[in-house]
């Protein structure tokens, strides 16, 4: 299988064409081909020689691929499905709304952490996914040109690929990439601490951490991370990062109906937060099965969001998108497509 030059960073590509024998400035043109112009093949490289582009053609692969199935919600949400790694494959959610069209990347196929609440989980991992093939969900979208907002909450721990994601940031934001701006893009972790602190000095997106409960023995049940890396650890760190006043850090919390939606769950993430400056997003619970979890009444959740709110906390409820092709938060999941080894 040929390197694919796609996802490549501009010193990379300039190592690219040294190794060839071409002049170092080669590298920054392919840059301009690969992440400025929309290009299907070398052919295309109008400013390389002819021999240049042959010799690229023979040893490199572009990498630039497009989906392979696409299911469209009532609601107008699409669920695109990409290969990725021999035989395997990965969900990709686009999000169109007024003002905004976001993707939802993967940046794994399958994940390690075992979440009570996902299909990702469920489905085990299969491999992390190069830097090129969390991009190509981006460049590869017919929508491409519309997309305001990048979100890293696909299938996968973003944080558990730390530097294929931290690569496909630098392409994502770099001048010579694709130029957007990182306050356009939020990853999400379920809390690695390490990699969330290499990840917060080497990138300037936005933070959203995966919550879901205050209380430590809850969080036990739900996510097995919180064994080795509690949430006070993680918080700790978050309340010590300087932020600036453009960066933002958010909290992810699913509801689940009489397990984490009480007025004491409310006063103790009052308490736990008192001193970030952050937002919460409450989440609606997607059933998924073999799970006991279930989502509290619409009532339950508003309540919720306005308790957290009148304690200073500012907490908005996430539209439910693509629950009917299975594209919403925690569904995504190709557990049916994997080829048997």
């Amino acid at each position: 299988m040929q390197e694919k030059l796609f996802g490549k960073t501009l010193e990379e590509l300039k190592a690219v064409a040294v190794s060839l024998g071409l002049p170092s400035f080669t590298g920054k043109q392919l840059s301009e081909w690969l992440y400025k112009k929309e290009i299907s093949g070398f052919e295309e490289m109008t400013n390389l020689s002819k021999k240049a582009r042959s010799q690229l053609s023979s040893g490199y692969e572009l990498g630039i691929h497009e989906p392979t199935g696409v299911q469209e919600s009532t609601d107008g949400t699409k669920k695109y499905l990409f290969p990725a790694l021999p035989g395997k494959f990965i969900e990709t959610a686009y999000i169109p709304d007024a003002k905004r069209s976001t993707v939802c990347v993967s940046s794994q196929v399958g994940c390690k952490m075992g979440c009570m609440f996902c299909m990702t989980g469920k489905q085990g991992f299969q491999g992390n996914l190069t830097a090129g093939e969390i991009l190509n969900q981006y460049r590869s979208l017919p929508e491409w040109k519309k997309l305001t907002n990048i979100v890293y909450m696909g299938m996968g721990e973003p944080l558990d690929n730390l530097s294929e994601v931290l690569k496909s940031l630098e392409v994502l934001t770099s001048d010579w990439g694709f130029g957007m701006s990182p306050r356009r893009i939020t990853v999400s972790t379920i809390g690695i601490t390490p990699a969330m602190l290499e990840f917060l000095d080497k990138s300037n997106a936005h933070l959203a951490v995966s919550l879901h409960t205050p209380f430590d023995e809850e969080r036990r049940k739900l996510m097995p991370v919180q064994q080795v890396y509690p949430l006070n650890e993680v918080l700790n760190e978050i309340r010590s990062w300087d932020f600036g006043r453009q960066r933002r850090v958010s909290f992810e919390y699913i509801l689940f109906k009489g397990f984490n939606d009480s007025s004491a769950h409310v006063n103790e993430l009052s308490r736990i937060l008192h001193g970030i400056r952050c937002r919460i997003n409450l989440i609606r619970f997607h059933p998924i099965p073999d799970t006991p979890l279930e989502s509290p009444g619409e009532s339950t959740i508003l309540q919720f969001k306005d308790r957290l709110n009148a304690k200073g906390i500012t907490t908005t409820i996430r539209a439910s998108r693509g629950q009917d092709i299975r594209a919403a938060c925690g569904l995504l999941s190709t557990k049916r497509l994997l080829k048997q080894d």
